[in-house]
This record gives structure tokens, C-alpha cells and sequence, in this order.
């Protein structure tokens, strides 16, 4: 099955057999419990709503996809909840490792969630603090814009705290408008792929073909027995020789 994203350079498709290895591009997703991190990935990858998800254990999704004409597999990393404690923000160990491994991180929070909107500057620092010189590049998405009656950030916070922080901005809604969502994640993308591939995503599949030759095949376990049984039977052979 193959589908093309009509309105945009972004598609997906297919896995095609080739020797030359995908681009690989990273995202980790994090924000508080509840402001629909899974949603919006799930809308991202698959262009589907689903309403209802289980608690979020840290998901890893992966697609290969076309960007502006170049084929690149995408993963984005879903990561659990995170808590705001009376001693700060309750980081679990998962995030952190996301921060690491990501090319790039998506900051979310609910416009229905003022406590979801306090955590952000927070996590950006700790995006900071754990990227150090290579920190990834960040992008911030406030969700459920749709629920207009519920708000409980204004409109005009976002884009200030985005300005703030330094990075791009994007009011979306996981349930309502697929356009929005994909324009910032696809937006994304398209700036990682840009930049110049880690040497690790362009040398590894080279450095495995080289190392194949160098690596014993595993013998056959009908093999062994035989050269055991070849070998039982010449030492005996010689023992009954050794004694006529």
C-alpha cells in the first residue's frame, strides 16, 4: 500500500529494497500526562484520530517517508508524562534518554492545561542542560485548540513563551485539523534533512559489510558432532594400535 500526501512534499510508502541506507531522522515528543503527545504522533504518522489511548508506556513509531524527494525513515519517539512536584519537575529516566538519542524534540502542551504550559520552560532547560553543545533543535505545539470553552492558556502566551525560548510555534488541534499538525512536524523534518547526516547514519550499513567477511560463520551443530565422532574414532584407533 502507498500513500501519497498530496498537499505537501511529504509521502508514504512502501519499504523498496536498495543498498544504500535511509536517512534516519529522530524525534522525541515530551510534555505533561494528558496533553495528547500520542495523538498527535499518531495523526502525524498515519493522518487518524484516536480519541482513547492507553496510559503512555514511551513508544517508539517508525515510518519511511519521502522528504522534499529524498527518502528518509522517520522515528518519533512517544515518551510518558511528565509531573510537575512541589521540588520541581519529575523527569523519569526515559526522557532523558530521549533527549540523548533524539535529532530533534517536539514540546507539547495543552491549551486546557495551565500546569501543562508552566512545565514548558522547564523542559526546555533540561533539553538544554542534557543536549549541552549539540543540543537538538526544538519546536513547541500547544494541543486541543479545538476546545475553545476549555481554555486555559491564552492564545498570545505561546507564541511569546516560543520567542522566549527561541524556536518555532505551532497551535494545532490532534482531532480537528491534520493540515496543522503535519505542517509542524513536516517542517521539522525538513530542516533536519537539511543538515549534513551524522556520520553513524551514513557509515554504519558500510561498516557492517565490511565487518561481515571478518566474522565466523556459526558452525553447523551436525558438523561439530561429526569431527567429534572422527575424532573418538581415531583416538581409539590409535590406542588399538599403540597396544598390538
Amino acid at each position: 500500500m502507498r500513500l501519497i500526501h498530496n498537499m505537501s512534499s511529504i509521502a508514504e510508502y512502501s519499504p523498496v529494497e536498495s543498498s544504500v541506507p535511509n536517512r534516519v531522522i529522530k524525534m522525541a515528543v515530551i510534555g505533561g500526562s494528558g496533553v495528547g503527545k500520542t495523538a498527535l504522533v499518531v495523526r502525524f504518522l498515519t493522518r487518524r484520530f484516536i480519541g482513547d489511548y492507553e496510559r503512555n508506556a514511551g513508544n517508539l513509531y517508525s515510518r519511511e517517508v519521502q522528504v522534499d524527494a529524498e527518502q528518509v525513515t522517520i522515528q518519533v519517539q512517544d515518551t510518558p508524562g511528565v509531573e510537575m512536584t512541589d521540588n520541581g519537575i519529575n523527569l523519569p529516566d526515559h526522557v532523558t534518554c530521549s533527549i540523548k538519542w533524539a535529532d530533534a524534540v517536539v514540546l507539547v502542551y495543552s491549551v486546557t492545561d495551565r500546569r501543562s504550559f508552566d512545565l514548558i520552560e522547564q523542559l526546555h532547560q533540561q533539553v538544554v542542560l542534557t543536549g549541552g553543545a549539540n543540543m537538538p533543535p526544538v519546536i513547541l505545539l500547544a494541543n486541543k485548540a479545538d476546545l475553545l470553552h476549555l481554555r486555559q492558556v491564552d492564545a498570545q502566551q505561546g507564541p511569546m513563551l516560543a520567542e522566549t525560548l527561541g524556536c518555532s510555534f505551532y497551535e494545532v488541534s490532534a482531532s480537528e485539523d491534520y493540515s496543522q499538525v503535519h505542517k509542524a512536524f513536516h517542517r521539522l523534518c525538513c530542516q533536519l534533512a537539511k543538515q549534513p547526516a551524522p556520520a553513524s547514519n551514513s557509515t554504519s550499513a558500510a561498516t557492517e559489510k565490511r565487518r561481515s567477511p571478518l566474522i565466523p560463520r556459526p558452525k553447523s551443530p551436525n558438523m561439530q558432532d561429526l569431527k567429534r565422532r572422527f575424532k573418538q574414532a581415531l583416538s581409539a584407533k590409535v590406542r588399538t594400535v599403540t597396544s598390538v
